[in-house]
């Protein structure tokens, strides 16, 4: 099993930037892939990217590629999310995700493929 705690929303002007962070503990090594998503109020949780640890893959959403950048902390087992640029449209509670199972891209961007999520932390975006 695996617990992911996230941190480091906030509110910002656009044009800012903000960090987050994702502690993960527990099985940590039985992690396949790590994510990010989003979430609007009364929208559907959006993909914003996600890294295989074991390969370094990444792939990130149009919407954030060139603005946003994951990387991680082997030694503290955290995941961050690098968000510069920041647009009122990135406005939504932001998860951290976990897959134990390998994703093909096309699977890594569905929520319901993954098995562990943080509680969520909010970013607003002023204009």
């Amino acid at each position: 099993q695996v617990q992911l705690v996230e941190s480091g929303g906030g509110l910002v002007q656009a044009g800012g930037s903000l960090r987050l962070s994702c502690a993960a503990s527990g099985r940590t090594f039985s992690t396949y892939a790590m994510g990010w998503f989003r979430q609007a109020p009364g929208k559907e949780r959006e993909f914003v990217v996600v890294n295989s640890y074991r390969t370094g893959r990444t792939y990130y959403a149009d919407s954030v590629k060139g603005r946003f950048t994951i990387s991680r902390d082997n030694a503290k087992n955290t995941v961050y999310l690098q968000m510069n640029s920041l647009k009122p449209e990135d406005t939504a509670v932001y998860y951290c995700a976990a897959s134990e199972e390998p994703l093909p891209l096309t699977l890594a961007t569905i929520p319901g493929e993954y098995d562990y999520w943080g509680q969520g932390t909010q970013v607003t975006v002023a204009s």
